[in-house]
């Protein structure tokens, strides 16, 4: 019995593996870069939608590839507006996604893994298995899908993309910095990267590599403690990623960029909301051309860190600034439907 042709994902054709197929079907090659706007300029997700291509050519296209794109399972409305998706995949797994609506922001929060490796303590992905990485197309789909919702739901078109969902970005590389191509390119959807943040836990060697390969995004690290010893009970990775390490990847990274780092700092309740905590703080973040982002904590169920009290916080971002440290007191968004900092952990079903 013949088994039937296995067809293939037409987004993980490349523009001259189109180009070699479009010849092998005596077509004009120059239809691939057609059928490339269509992806990720137009984010079509059907060959009948390629209405520039004859019917024989989309009939031919049809045959032998096929879409295999990302939709939303169901969502939640926070009582700020904030918005929780969550993302099915073709292959039956989920991730989930944020649009948060502000005053002057539309920011789209997206995952880069279905699960995480890294085990944070504070975070509830973190308790999840890794999966598998989401390829290009799959982080690509998440900014078009919370894209059209902006627009339908709020009437305002994506302003920021933040790489802080499900996972680590800086552990998933190619396809992180792929799909920030099909995001900022004149051929796809015209993002600036300089309104996309990609933030990591810290991994110091490829933050070295984002430095080598020049790119234009922000980056962000997930401190949330200025010693080896209070980061490594937080956050394992640290134990082979050291304050050292990373304070000396992310200089190797400004000297090729000259882009700022974002420090991103949760402060928990009696654990690193202290003083000497913000002289930590202060002394390690002096180091190196950055801001500070203080992050309210969002309590999850499998750990037992509380937020700060609002005059530790009111003390340690004023400490701060008294040093001319520039500090945001970032605020939670979606806490009410587990969709703030750290809370994303597959809990949204359809």
């Amino acid at each position: 019995m013949t088994q039937p042709q296995v067809k293939k994902d037409i987004r993980k054709a490349s523009l001259k593996e189109l180009k070699d197929f479009l010849k092998e079907q005596n077509e004009k090659p120059f239809k691939a870069k057609q059928i490339n706007e269509w992806l990720w300029k137009k984010s079509v997700q059907s060959f009948d939608e390629m209405t520039n291509l004859s019917i024989k050519l989309r009939e031919t296209l049809t045959n032998h590839y096929e879409f295999r794109p990302v939709s939303i399972g169901t969502s939640q409305v926070s009582n700020d507006n904030t918005v929780k998706y969550a993302f099915s995949l073709a292959d039956k797994n989920d991730v989930e996604g944020v649009l948060i609506p502000t005053d002057t922001r539309m920011t789209a929060c997206i995952s880069s893994q279905v699960g995480c490796s890294l085990t944070c303590k504070f975070c509830a992905t973190g308790y999840m298995d890794r999966k598998r990485n989401l390829d290009a197309a799959e982080i690509y789909d998440q900014v078009v899908l919370i894209k059209n919702e902006a627009e339908e739901r709020y009437n305002h078109s994506l302003t920021n993309i933040v790489y802080m969902g499900m996972g680590e970005p800086l552990l998933n590389y190619k396809s992180v910095l792929d799909s920030v191509e099909l995001i900022t390119s004149e051929n796809g959807l015209g993002m600036s990267p300089k309104r996309i943040t990609v933030s990591t836990a810290g991994i110091a060697k490829m933050i070295k590599k984002l430095g080598d390969d020049e790119v234009k995004f922000n980056l962000a690290l997930s401190l949330h403690a200025a010693n080896d010893e209070k980061r490594n009970q937080i956050m394992p990775i640290n134990e082979s990623n050291t304050l050292e390490a990373l304070k000396e990847s992310l200089l190797y990274y400004y000297d090729k960029t000259k882009n700022k780092i974002t420090f991103e700092y949760i402060v928990f309740n009696k654990f690193n909301d202290g003083i000497e905590d913000a002289r930590e703080l202060y002394e390690f973040a002096k180091q190196i051309p950055s801001k500070i982002n203080i992050i309210e904590y969002n309590p999850i169920a499998q750990a037992d860190y509380l937020n700060a009290e609002k005059d530790a916080i009111d003390k340690f971002a004023e400490y701060l600034e008294k040093r001319k440290i520039v500090v945001n007191v970032r605020r939670s968004r979606g806490k009410d439907i587990d969709a703030a900092c750290g809370q994303l952990a597959g809990k949204l079903k359809k």
